[in-house]
């Protein structure tokens, strides 16, 4: 955090979030980035993501809609085409390839 953000008070959250999706056509795993300033939308009551996702194996397009409250605190998750998956299985599937 940087000086101006102390003296600003900027909210401490974190700037990224990673998700790990694994595609439920091929198996293939993959780590998408969320920029938590950029990337959401305002809706009444908190923020709202959809991410548009493919994998560079079968191509599929996979969607994700993550609900987050005021604070940026993940509320409820929903994906098409895939599965979400935590960072040790994804570090685990990759080993395996």
């Amino acid at each position: 955090m940087g000086f101006l953000d102390r003296l600003f008070g900027r909210p401490k959250f974190e700037r990224e979030m990673w998700l790990y999706v694994r595609c439920s056509k091929c198996g293939t795993p993959m780590k998408v980035r969320v920029d938590m300033y950029n990337d959401l939308s305002l809706e009444e009551g908190g923020y709202i993501l959809r991410k548009e996702m493919m994998d560079d194996h079968c191509f599929a397009l996979m969607r994700a809609e993550i609900r987050f409250d005021n604070k940026r605190r993940v509320r409820s998750r929903e994906i098409e085409g895939g599965e979400l998956i935590s960072k040790e299985e994804y570090e685990q599937l990759l080993a395996a390839q």
